[in-house]
């Protein structure tokens, strides 16, 4: 596998506290990097500077693709969809920003378990179904590698292991995911990494 992100020695600091000190790791096609740590440690902030939100003072970060933003899929930890859309508006509205035509809306519907919720406003439904009409952006991407805060966030077991499944098909075709997550993965990447980070407690 191709290395597709190198990333050294970066420093965080907040407050006049160091975040986290000379973190590096390297990602290939195909790896899994999960990141922990207790709330405040770091993780979304490391994840928010790879995709460029957030300046370190310190490191480097390099892709090693010239169309890496195109190559890049980043969701934080809220759902990030539209209140006043309905579920099947904001759906097809992801397929439009993708500009992936080969995905039914309807089908990602019945795919992500909302089918029968199509005309109701986002703002209307539970947060877990919320969170399920922001994922299908996983179905619609082709870009290689995804980073994902809190992707299970308000899922209940079921969406968690649909996602699961998604991150294993994404992974088997050579694409990458950098997540955080609290809870533990059921499923069992074949190239899973960890990367703790303690920089303390909120």
């Amino acid at each position: 596998m191709s290395t597709l992100l190198t990333v050294k020695q970066l420093v965080s600091q907040r407050a006049g506290r160091t975040l986290f000190a000379d973190l590096s790791f390297t990602l290939q096609h195909g790896d899994v990097l999960h990141v922990e740590g207790v709330n405040g440690a770091g993780k979304s902030t490391l994840l928010r500077a790879l995709v460029g939100l957030v300046q370190l003072q310190g490191g480097a970060i390099h892709y090693h693709e010239d169309d890496w933003r195109e190559q890049l899929v980043f969701m934080g930890h809220k759902a990030g969809v539209k209140a006043e859309l309905t579920a099947l508006e904001n759906v097809s509205l992801q397929a439009r920003l993708s500009g992936n035509a080969k995905v039914d809306p309807w089908q990602l519907l019945a795919t992500v378990g909302l089918l029968g919720l199509e005309d109701l406003p986002a703002g209307q439904l539970s947060a877990g179904q919320q969170r399920r009409i922001a994922l299908t952006r996983l179905w619609y991407t082709d870009a290689s590698l995804w980073i994902l805060d809190e992707p299970f966030t308000a899922l209940d077991s079921d969406g968690i292991t649909l996602l699961q499944q998604r991150f294993a098909e994404h992974t088997a075709a050579g694409g990458a995911l950098i997540m955080t997550s609290h809870q533990s993965l059921t499923w069992q990447p074949q190239r899973l990494q960890r990367l703790r980070i303690t920089g303390g407690e909120e």
